[in-house]
């Protein structure tokens, strides 16, 4: 059923109605991960927003505030799957031990990489392992009467948690081959915002009204600075995809450039920088201010630059070939 249009923005999306495409399902079960469908029809990306108080100058911001975002406009994108969650160290360990593509660079730094040869540090004496989980993953266990059991559950556990935790430390190559090797794609700018703003163009996932503590920007510690996926039930746009105003910032597709029929131009657009969006816990200087929380906020990087509170998600068409090796939720 067509329906009509105020502005370009479907009416059934500004009553808040999810239109889902025929025969698709909602929510699908990968290899990988879950993902949500963002079904066929006409989204706001963009914004005419105007920094008048300048308010990039005081905060030191790289580029000017809303002007590569001009204009608000009107778009169109064809049925597409997202990831419900960013990508986790967990599934990008299944890609580098079947790949053998280098590590993350924190792997090595925090021990995350002996999980990948676990059968050695069952091979280690008591004493030995004693020291692995005090010196090396500082655990804050007393170990003096733990068994050799007890501690590679420890460690188990650890392991566990840190599996969780969004991959960060990944350039964008790694982040799009990842995808591809999954089957899928890094999700265009279009794409990502779409499934953060909604049909209407919400200012934050959530909605238009900023609130402090609703996403991981940094206000909380986390053991690993990033939190596992989820962790913030607030940060959900209206499509239910989690932790894209904060947590880490995301690799997408593009290139940083102009939008069309943009009033602003930079020497930085072109074939040179990698879009990121939205905004990270804050390793990196990704500031907990609510600018880089919005859902059209756009910022870039070198596509063989790596951070801390940088990762990625994926996207894929709903072909038959994935709804074939896909569990229906």
């Amino acid at each position: 059923m067509k329906s009509r249009t105020t502005g370009g923005v479907v009416i059934l999306a500004l009553l808040g109605m999810n239109v889902q495409a025929a025969g698709l399902p909602e929510k699908i079960e990968l290899a990988d991960s879950s993902m949500v469908l963002i079904a066929a029809g006409e989204f706001v990306m963009g914004s005419d927003k105007v920094d008048t108080q300048k308010r990039d100058t005081e905060f030191g911001s790289i580029k000017p505030w809303y002007l590569d975002e001009h204009p608000r406009q009107v778009k169109q994108n064809k049925d597409f799957y997202i990831d419900q969650y960013e990508v986790t160290n967990g599934q990008y360990k299944s890609f580098v031990l079947a790949t053998r593509r280098q590590p993350p660079s924190h792997w090595m730094e925090d021990g995350y990489l002996v999980s990948m040869k676990r059968d050695k540090l069952a091979q280690l004496s008591v004493v030995k392992l004693r020291n692995v989980v005090v010196n090396t993953f500082q655990l804050d266990i007393d170990t003096r009467k733990m068994s050799k059991q007890a501690l590679l559950e420890a460690l188990d556990k650890h392991f566990t948690r840190e599996d969780k935790i969004p991959v960060h430390n990944v350039n964008w190559f790694d982040a799009a081959d990842y995808c591809k090797w999954a089957g899928k794609h890094l999700p265009t700018e279009a794409q990502w915002e779409e499934a953060a703003r909604g049909r209407v163009g919400n200012e934050f996932p959530w909605g238009n009204d900023w609130e402090p503590g609703r996403a991981n920007t940094g206000d909380e510690e986390w053991q690993f600075g990033a939190a596992p996926g989820g962790s913030y039930d607030k940060d959900k746009s209206s499509f239910s995809v989690f932790d894209m105003a904060g947590n880490v910032s995301e690799w997408v597709s593009d290139w940083y450039d102009a939008y069309n029929q943009s009033d602003y131009q930079s020497e930085k657009y072109g074939r040179q920088y990698k879009v990121i969006r939205g905004a990270g816990w804050g390793g990196s200087g990704h500031y907990a201010l609510e600018m880089y929380q919005r859902g059209a906020y756009r910022l870039y990087l070198s596509p063989d630059a790596d951070h801390e509170d940088l990762g990625f998600r994926c996207a894929v068409e709903p072909s038959k070939s994935v709804l074939k090796s896909a569990s229906i939720k």
